[in-house]
Order: structure tokens, then C-alpha cells, then sequence
């Protein structure tokens, strides 16, 4: 059984930033996709970013040149740099990997 666990969500003032983790636990051993979407209040869920087993990645056009995703296969983890963030950046972040969703962890940006 799959397990993601995110963490590094929280409250922050425009500009600043923030680092989501999400770590898979289970009896894994490698997958092609990982990624995060967003899901803002009254709007739909929006692929943020995802990042390929080869390193290949794809952005938003929102968030591109202000987020950055990363893997380590080795520790199965899946992370997102967030620079600069907006008040438009507030919403519930979601991680995909292992075929699996993670449980979503709140990122609010104040003005």
C-alpha cells in the first residue's frame, strides 16, 4: 500500500517563499510521473507541475520561473520550491506519485 505524506505548507506573506515535500512510503520502487496540482476556493483543480523519472519537467505558465520541482528517487520524495508567491498562489496543494494522491496541504499567501 501506497502512503504520500506532504508537508512544508503554511501561511506567507507575498514575496516570500516556501518548499513543499511529499514523501511516498510503501513497497515501491520507482515511477515515471510525479508532480503537484492546486485547488483554489470555487475553482478547479490546476496542474501546477510535474517533473519525469529523466528529469524532464513542465510548468503552468502561472508559476513558471517562480516554482521549481525536484525528485530523489532514493528517497522517493517529491519536492516543490516556491519563490515568490502570490496572493493567486493561495490554494490547497496536492502531490501525485506512485500512481497515488496525496492528502493536500494548505499554502495561503497574504498580501
Amino acid at each position: 500500500q501506497v502512503q504520500l505524506v506532504e508537508s512544508g505548507g503554511g501561511l506567507v506573506q507575498a514575496g516570500g517563499s516556501l518548499r513543499l515535500s511529499c514523501a511516498a512510503s510503501g513497497s515501491i520502487f520507482s515511477t515515471v510521473v510525479m508532480g503537484w496540482d492546486r485547488q483554489a476556493p470555487g475553482k478547479a483543480r490546476e496542474l501546477v507541475a510535474r517533473i519525469i523519472i529523466g528529469g524532464a519537467t513542465n510548468y503552468a505558465d502561472s508559476v513558471k520561473g517562480r516554482f521549481t520541482i525536484s525528485r530523489d528517487n532514493a528517497k522517493k520524495t517529491v519536492y516543490l520550491q516556491m519563490t515568490s508567491l502570490k496572493p493567486e498562489d493561495t490554494a490547497v496543494y496536492y502531490c501525485y506519485a506512485y500512481g497515488r494522491w496525496g492528502q493536500g496541504t494548505q499554502v495561503t499567501v497574504s498580501s
